[in-house]
């Protein structure tokens, strides 16, 4: 326990510095903490602590989640519910598509196990999107664009995760049937959505008959976890409860009118303040052990020229699930400017969900290695470089982040 405590410690005091100097310097602060963790571990710094499916699924996104739905206002959700979902659903749908085909056809992978890269690493991140919008200080319609859009991605894609894993490890045609996806799907969505609800429902009912701020904080912790490992347990999707947990709350007990709140003003406030250290300290632990972990992998596993053609693939099927989508909106009130269709590629980051479901394949899967191999490399490209190019395009495209976008 000692040991684990001060490696949390020594890890957070590192993350600090990179805070203080990132900001100095403005660099964004998740690409400052990955090319930190590379650092470390070049300079031959001990550092034990690594990545795993375990580290990442109920310890770094339920906060990150949680955080992200908490600031999401159903008024302004229900105005661009339509191309949200779209892009959410149908987006993630494209892209596996597009990654799965490419990968069998140019990478000469097994079909099974290009199906399950292609679905993991279809959404984008949350986890990383929004560190990089809060860097940028991307406000408005596009914020809520992006940032909504991989929140509920991120939902569709580990359901479709688990069923592309189900499916390989069938290695049967009787797993595809209609009737048996739909219940799968149905089991996954349904009832982490209704977990969350339950969850974060009964919290804030609680939370109504108190006045003491650390009582409801307290309670939107329980929430916020509560909801994730309880979805699991029941075979249900974890990140969709821990969002609809947060957005509940959020909407019932943090935003909007006071007077309408469940919470107390204090409570609020503190509620808050909470989840946005919580979603700090998260972010930092996560993206300096990425830099760490991808430091020790060898990519000669996987070739360089293999890697090459994964990123390319990640962004061509991001560009086919944006830019079609968005012409279905062209001439709606829904429309989304081009401009703003840009930041929604390049912006389509990849991040912790990604690197959890691969570290989750199980050790006799085909081409694990390889995949997850392809996972770090996709992830660690798309928070650096674009991570670091985001302000230069937000800049050409004259979307300067204290604008408004519309």
């Amino acid at each position: 326990m000692d040991l684990i405590l001060s490696r949390t410690v020594a890890l957070l005091v590192v993350a600090i510095l990179v805070a203080i100097i990132a900001r100095l310097v403005r660099l964004p602060y998740t690409v400052g903490l990955v090319i930190t963790g590379i650092g470390l571990v070049l300079a031959r710094v001990e550092i034990e602590a690594t990545l795993t499916h375990d580290f990442i699924f109920d310890v770094i996104l339920p906060p990150l989640l949680f955080e992200a739905a908490l600031s999401l206002h159903w008024a302004e959700l229900r105005g661009d519910a339509l191309p949200i979902l779209t892009l959410s659903i149908f987006g993630v749908v494209i892209s596996a598509v597009v990654v799965g085909t490419g990968t069998v056809y140019f990478m000469g992978w097994p079909v099974s196990s290009a199906v399950v890269f292609g679905v993991l690493i279809a959404a984008t991140d949350p986890v990383a999107v929004i560190a990089m919008f809060k860097d940028t200080g991307v406000k408005g319609r596009l914020r809520l664009l992006v940032e909504s859009e991989s929140l509920l991605n991120d939902g569709v894609a580990a359901v479709l995760f688990a069923l592309a894993l189900a499916w390989a490890q069938a290695a049967g045609p009787e797993f595809a049937t209609p009737g048996r996806l739909a219940s799968a799907l149905a089991l996954s969505t349904g009832g982490g959505i209704v977990v969350g609800l339950l969850c974060g429902g009964t919290a804030i009912l609680v939370a109504g008959r108190t006045s003491d701020h650390l009582v409801e904080t307290a309670l939107t912790t329980v929430a916020a976890y509560g909801s994730f490992l309880l979805a699991e347990y029941l075979h249900g999707s974890g990140v969709l409860a821990t969002v609809a947990a947060g957005m509940l709350m959020g909407n019932l007990g943090v935003l909007g009118e006071p007077e309408a709140k469940r919470l107390s003003s204090r409570g609020r406030e503190f509620v808050a303040a909470f989840w946005e250290f919580a979603a700090f300290i998260a972010n930092s632990l996560i993206f300096l052990l990425i830099g760490v972990t991808v430091a020790r992998i060898s990519f000669d596993a996987l070739g360089w020229a293999a890697l090459l053609i994964a990123i390319g693939l990640v962004l061509i099927g991001r560009a086919l699930s944006v830019y079609p989508l968005c012409v279905v909106f062209a001439r709606s009130r829904w429309a989304i400017p081009l401009r703003q269709q840009h930041i929604l590629w390049w912006g389509g980051l990849r991040g912790a969900l990604a690197l959890a479901l691969a570290l989750s394949l199980p050790a006799s899967f085909v081409f694990r290695n390889e995949i997850v191999i392809a996972t770090f490399g996709v992830v660690v490209f798309s928070v650096v470089a674009q991570g670091l190019t985001m302000s230069i395009l937000l800049q050409l495209l004259s979307l300067r982040p204290s604008e408004e976008a519309t």
